[in-house]
């Protein structure tokens, strides 16, 4: 199969001809149809996650058609189009059995603890616990985007900060995660206001329907984020892992306010000093969250049906898998709008 393998850190991915992975007993081997290339796997190529060996093959955000099942394997046959998230939980531990497999102590996280999906096959482990039947006409492109960045944004709107039907809700980066937060947050009846540093990205948040953007460049944009919502966000979302958005995410909000850190600390910015006398006099509550239970998938499928939610604007580009080192590359500087997705293994 054709890869595109991390062998140094920065250093373009080598696109190879590996040997088709082996089906796991409890998995399935996909041939992969589309997969989301995401800052977290910027993470990786840097070097900055400690899971990453090398060599590697990157990437997280994927779906895909079943080649072959392994024979402990009950849903699921070849033929079936999936969604995977990107993390795998065993089912079985009692954080799985609470509904909490994000936590799972033995979980296998594709693209970063094993070899992910820059590629045109991926064995995916734990299929009876983490697959989802891949909907009726959902193109691939945004069916790789719900493996991460979409179900990261509801679970962190819905499962951790609890975001209700008129509350504001202040995202800090208009990445991927950003836009999805946006999307979801607006089609839950929500006002959302945007910060970003990127003029384009702050004309695309207002074409997606933010009420409000806030140019971060600016001397005070947590004040800024306050002033336009009238008060404070009731929820501020983190997107980026950064220590200033962390800073102001929390400096934004209302008094009895939440915010959620989905960004990914990492790197030089795995330790963040954070103004706890905002968090002290405004009562507020911070939650960290990463990923999405799989069995939160029929909710938030059954939403995007009910509510006719649109997500393919978020689909910016469809790239080939020798763009992968170009894509990753963006990300060192302000990426353009919107996210790229895989959807060419052939060249």
């Amino acid at each position: 199969m054709r890869a595109a393998r991390l062998t140094a850190w920065r250093q373009p991915l080598r696109i190879e001809d590996l040997p088709d992975p082996a089906c796991p007993p409890d998995g399935v081997v996909l041939e992969v149809l589309a997969c989301g290339i995401c800052r977290s796997d910027w993470h990786a190529w840097t070097g900055a996650d400690p899971d990453v060996s090398l060599p590697h093959v990157p990437g997280h955000e994927f779906c895909g058609v079943v080649l072959e099942a392994g024979p402990e394997v009950t849903r699921w046959r070849a033929g079936d189009r999936v969604i995977a998230p990107f993390i795998l939980a065993c089912g079985r531990c009692p954080d799985c059995q609470a509904g909490n497999q994000t936590i799972c102590a033995t979980q296998a996280v594709p693209g970063f603890t094993c070899d992910g999906a820059f590629a045109e096959r991926i064995a995916v482990v734990r299929a009876d616990a983490n697959l989802t039947a891949l909907p009726e006409g959902m193109d691939p492109a945004l069916a790789a985007a719900l493996g991460c960045r979409v179900t990261t944004a509801w679970h962190a709107l819905t499962g951790r900060a609890g975001l209700r039907p008129g509350e504001w809700l202040g995202i800090w980066g208009a990445g991927g995660i950003g836009l999805a937060a946006l999307m979801l947050g607006r089609a839950m009846g929500a006002r959302v206001a945007v910060a970003d540093v990127v003029a384009e990205k702050l004309e695309m948040a207002r074409a997606l329907g933010a009420e409000a953007v806030i140019d971060a460049r600016g001397d005070d944009p947590a004040g800024a984020m306050r002033a336009a919502t009238g008060g404070g966000a009731h929820v501020a979302l983190e997107a980026l892992g950064f220590a200033v958005t962390a800073e102001n995410a929390l400096k934004s909000l209302r008094k009895l306010g939440r915010m959620v850190q989905v960004g990914m600390p990492a790197g030089d910015h795995a330790r963040i000093e954070l103004p706890w006398d905002a968090l002290y006099s405004g009562q507020l509550a911070v939650y960290g969250t990463r990923g999405m239970p799989a069995h939160r998938y029929p909710a938030l499928l059954e939403f995007i049906a009910a509510t006719g939610l649109d997500l393919s604007p978020i689909i910016a580009r469809r790239v080939a898998l020798s763009d992968v080192s170009a894509e990753l590359a963006l990300f060192d500087a302000a990426a353009p709008p919107g996210v790229a997705v895989i959807t060419d293994f052939t060249r």
